[in-house]
Parts: structure tokens; C-alpha cells; sequence
């Protein structure tokens, strides 16, 4: 079963939809226009329901199928797409580029809401199911937790949700592919932040001063050693270190610095060993240098875990639109992090990527949305609906 001939007909809508989006990013919560644009469309296409302010600025369409149902204990499924921007300045040059300065779609959810939006439109048609198709359009996916806000204000009860899906666009995949796994799909995400307290003094006399820039040094060399000598070898983790704050003159050995980095794992054991040893190496060089060092050590996104079933759906699914050399169903785990892992917690699901060409990579000042990927991910989202409320 190719991509539907339908969405091919709606692909200058969908394209034109994404591409206003893409040129007014808003961030986080804020995103006020997009889920009034989201919205309004959804209307539009004569959904049953559709809510705005799920959790916080989050928006949900439901489209009731018109076939009976046949018994099954599965009424409905959400599938979600996020809408949140990045605080990055765009540098593509492209006539859609962002007008809105330091603002861009630098990861691709304009193309993941659009994609949404053109299977809403169809579903509404044709309604060729059973049960209710749950239009989930989340906000504040980079760094906020959006996800985790719209489960708790509801989400999955209050609009009956069995399963949920998500997709992302990845770079470097081909065009009209699609890749998913079973199990620790994605990593969980936790929050480095260390205060470094010493005694500031003249860069000429060292010997009386506690240096905070030579401790962070320090810090960021040992806290490197946790990955290589702590965890085992055939476990994924990484610690990085990516801010280093400390200083104004060129003379002046500072009295504070502050280190901000990320840890990611796959394992629950490792996420808890990488905070232990995280705690024990800061605790071990505040002691050898006498500076007083304070940790703040958050626990961000779990760990995004597909569920067997729910997985071999997706691929199945996946399958059918882009034939069956197109679909991979075992890749390696993705160290990034993605808070539909919340949603996976609270429901079965599956989260599948879906091929963006050979583009910039996600969070690049010249990524862009592949256009042409709109059929396939409007297809899937399709005919995953059809499939799991055949009635």
C-alpha cells in the first residue's frame, strides 16, 4: 500500500501550512500563534472536538470514525506532534526563513505539525474507522517537558487514549524511509550544573588564590572518567560539559566559576550510577583543592522506551506506506532525548523517525524541513489510524 493518493493532492496545503509555520517560530510554552493556527485549521476541517490550553498552550482535535465498532478493547489513539521552536538564529536564506529574530524550526516540528494537520484532514473525509483518532499538538518539547504538562492536565483520560505514536524527521536518512526499535529507543537527559566558590586574587600571585578555573578544569577532566572507568563498556552513557563560566580580565584569577553540562543514558542502573559518581567526583576535588563546589545534579527526560507490540505495529504500518526495504525496525539507540518518553510511560506507543534527505543536521542554523517527506509521514499517521481502529 503506497502513500495515500489523497495527501499527495493535499501536499502544496500541507506544504504551505509548514512553511508559515516555519516562518513564525515561537519557544516553549509561548507558542500562542501556532496553537491558534493549529487550531483554526482543525476546525476547519470539521473535527468532533478540538481543545486548546492542554497543558498550558497544547491543543487536541478528535475525529470520531463512522464504522462500527467490532468489540476491541481499543477506542482510541493519540498521535502527537510537537510545535516548539529553538532560540537559534536562522541561516538558510530561504524566502520562508524566520522573521522573527533568534528564532528558527531548527529541528523540524513545523514539518511534524503539518504533517499532523494533513492527516486531520483527511481523517475528518473520510472517517474510515472505528473509535476516535486523537490529534495531540504538543508545546515545549525542547527543554520544557510539554509532554509531561498535557498528562497532567488530562490528557490521556480525559480523551480516552490506549496507544500513542510519535514521529521526528532525521537527517541523513533517505527520503520515503522510516527506522524504529523495541525498547530504549532514545536517552534519558539529566541536568549538570556546578558552582565553583575559590579565592579570587592576581593572576601573578596564584599561590595565594583557590583558582575556580584551574577546579573546573579539573572537574571537567575527572567528570570525562566517569564514562570510561565507571560504566560498563557495553552500557551507552555520555557526560558532556558544554558551558564553562568564569572570569572577566585577563589578570584577575576569578573567585567563582560555574560549569553546565548533560548526561544521557539508556538504563535506569546507569542514569543512577552516573548521579552517584557525578556527586562523588565533585565531592572528591572540592576536598583536594579547598574551594567549596556545589552541585545541583536534574533529572530531566526519562528514558523513551517502545513497547514490543505497539513498535511492530508501527513498522508494519510504515511498511505497507514505503515497502519493506524502506523500513529498518532495529536501529541503534539515539542518545538525544525526546519527552514523548512521558507518554510511552503513561500508555503503549511507539516512536518512529522518518527520513529528512540529506539536510542539515537537527539544531543547525541551516536545517530545514524536507518538504517532500510530507507525504509519507501524512501517509503513515493514515493509515496507522485505519489500521488499529479497523473496526
Amino acid at each position: 500500500m503506497p502513500i495515500v493518493n489523497r495527501v499527495a493532492d493535499l501536499q502544496p496545503d500541507i506544504t504551505r501550512w509548514r512553511r508559515d509555520l516555519h516562518a513564525n517560530p515561537e519557544l516553549m510554552y509561548d507558542v500562542h500563534r501556532t496553537a491558534a493556527f493549529v487550531a483554526d485549521r482543525l476546525r476547519e476541517f470539521g473535527c468532533d472536538q478540538v481543545v486548546t490550553g492542554i497543558g498550558r498552550t497544547g491543543v487536541v482535535g478528535v475525529i470520531k470514525g463512522r464504522k462500527s465498532a467490532d468489540g476491541g478493547d481499543l477506542k482510541g489513539i493519540g498521535l502527537r506532534a510537537d510545535m516548539d521552536a529553538l532560540p537559534i538564529e536562522e541561516e538558510t536564506g530561504l524566502p520562508y526563513a524566520s522573521t522573527v529574530q533568534g528564532k528558527m524550526h531548527a529541528c523540524g516540528h513545523d514539518g511534524h505539525t503539518a504533517m499532523l494537520l494533513g492527516a486531520a484532514r483527511y481523517l475528518a473525509e473520510t472517517r474510515n474507522f472505528a473509535g476516535d483518532a486523537v490529534m495531540i499538538f504538543q508545546p515545549a518539547e525542547e527543554g520544557g517537558a510539554g509532554a509531561d504538562a498535557m498528562i497532567k492536565d488530562g490528557l490521556m483520560e480525559r480523551f480516552r487514549i490506549d496507544q500513542v505514536y510519535g514521529m521526528h524527521n532525521s537527517p541523513g536518512m533517505p527520503i520515503g524511509t522510516f527506522a524504529t526499535r523495541v525498547g530504549p529507543a532514545m536517552a534519558a537527559t539529566d541536568h549538570i550544573n556546578i558552582q565553583i566558590e575559590g579565592l579570587g586574587g592576581h593572576a601573578a600571585r596564584p599561590h595565594k588564590s583557590i583558582d575556580s578555573v584551574l577546579i573546573g578544569s579539573q572537574l571537567i577532566t575527572a567528570l570525562q572518567s566517569i564514562v570510561s572507568r565507571s560504566v560498563d563498556p557495553l552500557d551507552a552513557a555520555v557526560i558532556s560539559i558544554c558551558e564553562f563560566h568564569a572570569g572577566n580580565a585577563r589578570n584577575v584569577i576569578p573567585q567563582t566559576a560555574e560549569l553546565r553540562g548533560t548526561a544521557r543514558s539508556l538504563t535506569p542502573e546507569v542514569r543512577d550510577l552516573i548521579e552517584q559518581r557525578v556527586g562523588e567526583v565533585v565531592n572528591g576535588v572540592a576536598q583536594l583543592s579547598g574551594a567549596k563546589i556545589t552541585l545541583n545534579y536534574e533529572r530531566s527526560y526519562p528514558v523513551l522506551v517502545n513497547h514490543a507490540a505497539e513498535t511492530e505495529i508501527a513498522a508494519r504500518v510504515a511498511t505497507d506506506i514505503a515497502g519493506e526495504s524502506n523500513v529498518s525496525s532495529d536501529i541503534p539507540p539515539v542518545m538525544g532525548a525526546e519527552d514523548f518518553a512521558y507518554m510511552l510511560e503513561a500508555r503503549p506507543g511507539a516512536f518512529i523517525f522518518i527520513g529528512n534527505g540529506d539536510s542539515a543536521g537537527l539544531h543547525h542554523p541551516a536545517y530545514n524541513f524536507n518538504d517532500d517527506a510530507i507525504v509519507y509521514g501524512s501517509s503513515y499517521w493514515i493509515r496507522l489510524v485505519e489500521t488499529q481502529l479497523a473496526g
